[in-house]
């Protein structure tokens, strides 16, 4: 009995992380030849661009001016900034700029509250969302709605990029999101996403459903209740949001841990997704992609070292050998740790160490969401400066 819930838990493991990349890339090269490429130009609806803000005034400008140069026609292009909450003077900034519709309300009740009551002020047949923090490419707004001209599509999410700093946090969240990424466009080949980026997702407007007020993960739910009711949720790379890296591993594990206990409020929300006989593939890309990774998955790396030593001692040989590994492995993550926590570059040890941290967070998230203590509204992690 042993021997064979080594050899599952190893199994789901090394599938969760290697195995459901090489299926999904497979299974999207064959999907690619199939579909007919969407063209870029021609399709220029209305479309309101909406960003959440809590006390950004220090970047408002800057994202207003970035807002304005996107490359769509300004008559068809409506920008909207909500900052529920916010006590700065991001008013007195807006103010400078007649263009930008602004509601603001002195009431904090979180990113989800903020966007259903921003959405009530939606005219426009589409709608992008935007982190405030974040800078947007020229085309982004152009190359989401070009997919609307599919009826079947529902949502498109674009691309996160996390800016170089040259830090341990930098270059772990960027080794992180390539891969992701990756994924991403794997699964929007195949059927559909399994999951947008809140930095810059687009909904078509009659489909968004107002969220719960304790929502933690707007993005994801939205997008994946979207897919529940029977559409498509592309990803499109073309369209990015550029964003500084979290300032320290700190920070980094704080978000990670905040999304991870959305992880299970989501999955504890989604349960018709599972269900393979109302959409197989999606179930099957759901299960895959998100549930392993923020429940199954983390349990049996925590249940792998006891086993492992059980059967090093009992048996020896390839279980010693693979024991060992497994130290060689978590030592190295402990040890990037301690070189990233004084400062210096984690180099080889960033892989061990940004699994670790993901998978210490599923726990720590998992705990939060047990316990109802990881609020909505939250204290936003630190970014790093980026010149």
């Amino acid at each position: 009995m042993l021997v064979f819930l080594f050899w599952l838990s190893l199994t789901v493991v090394l599938f969760t992380y290697v195995g459901y990349a090489l299926v999904v890339w497979v299974w999207a090269k064959l999907a690619r030849g199939t579909k007919k490429a969407v063209a870029a130009g021609g399709f220029e609806p209305e479309v309101t661009l909406v960003v959440p803000a809590y006390n950004e005034a220090d970047i408002l400008d800057e994202k207003v001016r970035n807002c304005l140069a996107l490359d769509y026609p300004a008559e068809k292009l409506h920008l909207m900034f909500i900052t529920d909450g916010s006590n700065d003077h991001s008013g007195a900034v807006l103010a400078k700029y007649p263009e930008v519709q602004h509601l603001h309300s002195p009431e904090r009740a979180g990113k989800s509250m903020a966007e259903n009551r921003a959405i009530r002020y939606v005219k426009t047949p589409y709608v992008i969302f935007t982190d405030c923090n974040t800078l947007l490419n020229p085309e982004a707004a152009r190359q989401l709605v070009r997919h609307y001209a599919d009826p079947r599509v529902g949502a498109v999410s674009g691309e996160k990029r996390v800016l170089r700093d040259g830090s341990t946090s930098g270059a772990g969240e960027g080794l992180y999101w390539k891969y992701e990424s990756f994924l991403k466009q794997c699964d929007s080949d195949i059927y559909s996403l399994m999951g947008a980026a809140g930095e810059l997702v687009s909904f078509r407007t009659d489909l968004f459903k107002p969220l719960e007020a304790d929502t933690i993960l707007d993005d994801f739910v939205q997008s994946m209740r979207i897919v529940d009711d029977g559409y498509r949720v592309i990803y499109e790379p073309q369209a990015y949001a550029m964003e500084p890296p979290s300032f320290s591993l700190k920070e980094e594990m704080k978000r990670k841990v905040r999304i991870c206990a959305g992880g299970w409020q989501s999955m504890a929300r989604l349960l018709p997704l599972l269900n393979p006989l109302r959409q197989p593939v999606v179930a099957f890309l759901y299960f895959s992609h998100r549930v392993l990774r923020w429940s199954i998955t983390p349990a049996l790396l925590l249940l792998l070292l006891p086993l492992n030593a059980a059967l090093a001692v009992s048996h020896g040989g390839i279980y010693t050998v693979l024991l060992v590994l497994q130290g060689l492995f978590y030592g190295a993550a402990a040890l990037g740790w301690y070189q990233a926590s004084r400062g210096k570059a984690a180099g080889p040890l960033l892989v061990p160490l940004y699994f670790t941290m993901m998978n210490v967070a599923v726990f720590q998230g998992a705990a939060r969401f047990f316990r109802n203590s990881q609020p909505a509204a939250w204290d936003k992690a630190q970014r790093a400066p980026v010149a």
